[in-house]
């Protein structure tokens, strides 16, 4: 199903739509005192289940290769070398948090007239200075087996680890939000980073908006570009999803359930001007599965909130690009994915050129409640990008990574029509440009090892600059951090 529509949770019984600002959501929220936690976990060494505690003696697949996480912080490294020459005003610091099971590291690349500055610090998580207390990695892992899962509880229970703060490893994604630059997990509370003048980074605590977020946060909010409202979502073990709204002050406002089935796993969710979309996925959340249930033949149900409920064929979807209204009808940009087994981690590793996800516009009629979709790419495509001024909005332009043995990156002119009887990706359709990287190179929101300068508007296959980086593992996506933004920061 798909359900669609969108206005906004409220401090009062009377919700106002998420684009609309009170004097008194003003007058709550402008403060930062009470908002940040500082993280002061206090585990128990003595406890005999701490022997039972199994450690990671040898690097699993998705823990080594390209995917090797570095095992120590680097400070400020000014002066890399640079290739031609980087654009007069790119100032600012660009980021990328590493994936799903190492602790949250984040990379930073500073650039300040024409000079780049490479630094990785870890998110001082409480999980992470547990492990530094015990000496090694102690709690569960993302992919995990039912054995390990009761051996954390265990844990937990007996205050062999101290979970008050939450256990998460702020390693999805990182946004910018009310002069707070946030790095985000999606089994955890954000923690806010500082970026200081020479580059480097430092985690300030965990926010929790004056203890009014008592659950997990999203790893994909959306900040609409004419109000500066923040919306998220979040999915745990429950049979909702809880849908909220953080003004532009940093109010955090109450929440809002949207009531399914069952459990269902949901990574992204997308905003019009007036609507909110979230989906409800074949994946589900069993107790006595592994990790999940994907239910093939059940449709893709789809919300508009408020409360209009979709339907299309199966899939899954994990990161949307943008959503829009066009008329009487809400416009859905995003990949989906068939191929189940490449859902898999274990699966993508061994087989990393099979993960068939293609670019489709799904639309949804508000009068007559029908939905349709069409392609627009071949296999396979992730990681979508827009100009983040249009979210929301009516947008020509979209930007994907190209995932296969063909590795780059995708400008679509959603003002074109696709020509899907090709082979191989190659310009002309809705295809306007293709920048192709080096053999042996891959990329997941950009590039590692290297950085590489594109231009956006001519797709050139001779990158802007390049800026050469020592060893930094395959992550999946990165924020821009302007000096703009930098300057709002109030702490």
């Amino acid at each position: 199903m798909v359900r669609c529509g969108r206005s906004s949770p409220a401090r009062s019984s009377n919700p106002p739509n998420h684009n609309q600002q009170s004097a008194n959501a003003i007058s709550i929220g402008g403060s930062k005192e009470g908002r940040i936690l500082l993280v002061d976990p206090k585990p128990n060494k003595g406890n005999l289940i701490v022997k039972l505690m199994r450690d990671s003696e040898h690097p699993s697949q998705y823990l080594s290769g390209i995917f090797e996480p570095l095992q120590e912080e680097t400070p400020p490294q000014p002066n890399l070398l640079v290739k031609e020459y980087l654009p007069e005003g790119l100032n600012g610091e660009f980021l990328m948090i590493h994936w799903y099971d190492g602790d949250g590291m984040v990379h930073g690349l500073r650039i300040k007239n024409g000079k780049a500055t490479y630094v990785s610090r870890y998110v001082r998580t409480s999980r992470l200075k547990q492990e530094e207390y015990f000496g090694g990695a102690k709690f569960l892992k993302v992919l995990f087996g039912l054995f390990t899962g009761r051996m954390h509880f265990l844990r937990s229970i007996f205050k062999v680890l101290d979970i008050s703060y939450g256990w998460g490893t702020s390693n999805f994604n990182l946004t910018y939000h009310n002069g707070e630059l946030l790095a985000l997990g999606e089994n955890d509370k954000p923690y806010v980073l500082r970026i200081l003048e020479d580059g480097d980074l430092e985690t300030v605590g965990m926010l929790d908006y004056g203890k009014r977020l008592e659950h997990p946060f999203t790893a994909h909010p959306k900040i609409d570009p004419f109000t500066d409202v923040y919306l998220w979502e979040s999915t745990h073990s429950t049979l909702y999803y809880t849908y909220r709204v953080i003004s532009k002050d940093g109010f955090m406002h109450d929440p809002v359930p949207i009531t399914l089935l069952e459990p269902t796993m949901m990574h992204d969710f997308a905003i019009t001007e007036n609507f909110t979309i979230f989906m409800d996925l074949p994946l589900k959340f069993r107790p006595k599965c592994k990790f999940s249930h994907l239910m093939q033949q059940r449709k893709l149900a789809l919300v508009l909130f408020p409360k209009r409920w979709f339907e299309l064929p199966s899939c899954f979807v994990f990161h949307t690009a943008n959503a829009l209204e066009d008329g009487d009808e809400v416009v859905l940009i995003t990949c989906r994915l068939e191929n189940t087994d490449s859902m898999s981690i274990a699966y993508s590793i061994s087989n990393p050129f099979d993960y068939k996800s293609q670019l489709y516009e799904l639309r949804f009629n508000m009068k007559n409640g029908l939905a349709s979709q069409k392609k627009l790419s071949l296999s396979s495509v992730e990681f979508h990008r827009v100009n983040e001024n249009h979210i929301g909005r009516k947008q020509r332009f979209v930007y994907t990574t190209i995932i296969g043995k063909q590795a780059g990156i995708i400008k679509f002119d959603l003002h074109a029509e696709p020509l899907l009887g090709r082979q191989n990706f190659e310009v002309g359709g809705n295809i306007e440009g293709i920048f192709n990287l080096e053999r042996g190179k891959f990329c997941g929101d950009t590039v590692f090892v290297s950085l590489n300068v594109i231009d956006a508007k001519t797709m050139s296959p001779d990158p802007v600059a390049v800026v050469e980086l020592p060893h930094v593992p395959f992550g999946f996506h990165f924020y821009f951090a302007t000096e703009q933004l930098q300057a709002q920061t109030k702490f």
